[in-house]
């Protein structure tokens, strides 16, 4: 088995999180993504969307996209459950895993993608007024999180899921984004400093 790693890149992340949380160690290949490495025949072959992360079993069976990837990991195990275990939790966190990924994750990466000056090449055409309204749209997503999490410990409930990790990656990538956090959004900080803290955030 090998995983094929994009560094600090959002989906790459968030893999390494999950697969730390399940306390397992996976073999790794890093690949450069500022030197497009992403683009090389090596990844082309086994991705043809040239996208990371990739995860290559021992028969040679790929499987590419992060959340299939982390869902892969927890059938093979369950323990610690990250996915939920009973019928409302799956759901549940499967709603906020969704919710993050569309209106924080998504945005975040649009505006990273459209207005940074280093994605010009990258993100072809680069839409400046869509990487603002994206902008616009991850801190209004923030103010609807916030408000949640006034009666949440996690995005989904009491206990530490796939959901937390997707909010992790995203608020964290809010920085080379240049998206600043709203000071008052206090719910959310105190989250943010507790995920922020667990050991697999460093991953």
């Amino acid at each position: 088995m090998l995983l094929f790693d994009g560094g600090q890149a959002p989906n790459p992340r968030r893999t390494r999180i999950f697969i730390a949380e399940k306390g397992l160690s996976v073999p790794r290949e890093p690949v450069d993504m500022s030197k497009l490495e992403h683009r090389s025949e090596k990844i082309a072959s086994r991705n043809p969307l040239k996208r990371l992360p990739v995860l290559e079993l021992d028969d040679g069976t790929i499987l590419t996209e992060s959340i299939a990837i982390c869902r892969y990991f927890e059938a093979l195990h369950p323990e610690p459950a990250l996915f939920g275990r009973t019928p409302l939790e799956i759901a549940r966190i499967e709603m906020w895993n969704r919710r993050i990924e569309l209106g924080l994750f998504g945005t975040v990466a649009a505006t990273f993608r459209h207005t940074h000056p280093a994605m010009a090449e990258w993100e072809v055409p680069q839409i400046a007024a869509w990487g603002e309204a994206s902008r616009d749209k991850a801190v209004q997503f923030l103010r609807f999180f916030n408000d949640h999490l006034a009666s949440h410990r996690f995005a989904a409930g009491d206990a530490f899921s796939v959901a937390d990790i997707t909010g992790l990656v995203s608020v964290d990538f809010m920085r080379p984004a240049k998206i600043t956090m709203p000071p008052d959004l206090t719910h959310v900080a105190r989250w943010s400093e507790e995920v922020s803290a667990r050991p697999s955030a460093k991953a």
